[in-house]
């Protein structure tokens, strides 16, 4: 068998109107797509673009036709005061209107060319000190174009001379030049007045752009943070059950399970319902009970309308998280862990909030001894996070505070709008 030949891409014929969007025109693959490697053809990967135009395209789209709309719109309504003006001045002829339908043709012909030769040297983005001379310069030569462009309009329609005009072809000269160039004095301020506002308003909806990601890249790693963190600690509490109790272990392994479910899935999420954070407390407190047993006592005051309120997930946990480690775990005698939760009205010009209180005993004026102060060195990742996530979701609008109250007990109070802000 003789050595296989070259081999060559084949271009096969496409039906017609199959997999093509009309008014799209469909492209042939290059033949720099194949690549030979142990002498096969293979295939580069090919970036596929849509035909659906981005926002910086549409962007264009939209100033290239506000531009046409008020360039044609702007001198028509010019030759139509200025034919205006000049009948209240003298009785106007057909001539008269024609020479200025015509001279103002000219003018937006001019005034279009220097658009875009504005467009080509990158005025727009000039300083005013480099720009004027610029535009002064420019529009010198804008008006003596006009007047040369338009005076055999004036030859031919007037003969050489205007009727009615007492003047010298001379002084017609200097007044259309006059005349052109107030008027192109006039098209620049208008034009390069509107960029200048248009390019801070671009500049600030990309600044609002480039807010909104650094808010959501630093919300993601703060969650990120959140479940390794509170994975550590739900697997300590776990671990003293294996060989104690095989039965509460399994019972446990599937709080755990709902407990990680409920924590990736909360993860894609800003906000959740209280009452779904409620059952994965329920469960944490649950294991801790099995672990610290007498020592750990609950007390729950949970209005039913607060239920269905919105927080941050794994706001409440890590709340109850922190009351356990540093409140019920570093007492021998352990403690009462109060959780309320009420929704209070709008008052004083602040809107209604969801009032959360989490509280253990302990006092933030005497540090911790043994385990639990080196724990405390260590940590405070949990709270610093949910404030941090706090002011990111809702600015000054919530407050997380954390105080001693009286007869020896610290508690964490959260407020949070009910009505979360726009974002």
């Amino acid at each position: 068998m003789g050595a296989p030949g070259p081999l060559v891409p084949m271009r096969l014929p496409r039906p017609a109107g199959v997999g093509q969007v009309p008014g799209v025109p469909v492209a042939s693959p290059p033949l720099s797509r194949f690549a030979a490697t142990d002498g096969l053809a293979v295939a580069r990967p090919v970036v596929v673009r849509s035909g659906v135009p981005s926002d910086s395209r549409l962007e264009i789209l939209r100033r290239d036709r506000l531009y046409v709309i008020c360039q044609f719109g702007g001198w028509v309504l010019f030759t139509v005061a200025y034919t205006f003006l000049g009948a209240l001045q003298r009785p106007m002829a057909l001539s008269d209107v024609c020479v200025f339908a015509a001279t103002n043709c000219v003018g937006l012909l001019l005034t279009h060319l220097y658009r875009n030769h504005i467009n080509r040297r990158g005025w727009k983005q000039l300083g005013w000190s480099a720009l004027l001379p610029r535009v002064l310069a420019a529009t010198l030569v804008l008006a003596l174009l006009w007047t040369l462009s338009t005076w055999p309009i004036y030859t031919y329609l007037y003969s050489g001379h205007p009727p009615g005009l007492k003047f010298s072809v001379t002084a017609i000269f200097v007044y259309s030049l006059f005349n052109g160039g107030w008027i192109f004095s006039l098209w620049s301020a208008v034009y390069f007045v509107y960029h200048t506002f248009d390019r801070a308003r671009r500049a600030e909806i990309e600044r609002w752009k480039f807010e909104v990601i650094a808010k959501e890249a630093e919300l993601r790693a703060l969650k990120s943070q959140i479940n390794p963190h509170f994975l550590f600690n739900s697997l300590n509490s776990l671990r003293a059950l294996i060989d104690e109790d095989a039965p509460r272990a399994r019972e446990s392994v599937t709080r755990l399970a709902n407990m990680l479910r409920y924590s990736l899935q909360s993860g894609q999420q800003e906000t959740v319902l209280f009452d779904d954070e409620l059952r994965i407390v329920e469960d944490y407190l649950a294991l801790e009970q099995i672990r610290h047993e007498h020592r750990l006592r609950l007390r729950w005051d949970i209005a039913p309308a607060a239920r269905t309120q919105a927080l941050p997930p794994m706001l409440l946990q890590t709340l109850v998280e922190n009351a356990v480690k540093y409140g019920i775990g570093a007492r021998r005698e352990g403690g009462e862990l109060a959780i309320s939760a009420q929704c209070d009205e709008a008052a004083g010009g602040q809107p209604a909030m969801l009032h959360i209180r989490v509280t253990n005993p302990g006092n933030l004026a005497v540090p911790l001894q043994g385990v639990a102060a080196t724990a405390e060195k260590s940590t405070g990742l949990g709270l610093r996070n949910a404030s941090e996530r706090l002011k990111l979701l809702f600015g000054d609008k919530a407050v997380l505070t954390l105080q001693d109250d009286s007869g020896g007990c610290v508690t964490a109070d959260v407020r949070i709008p009910i009505a979360p802000p726009a974002r």
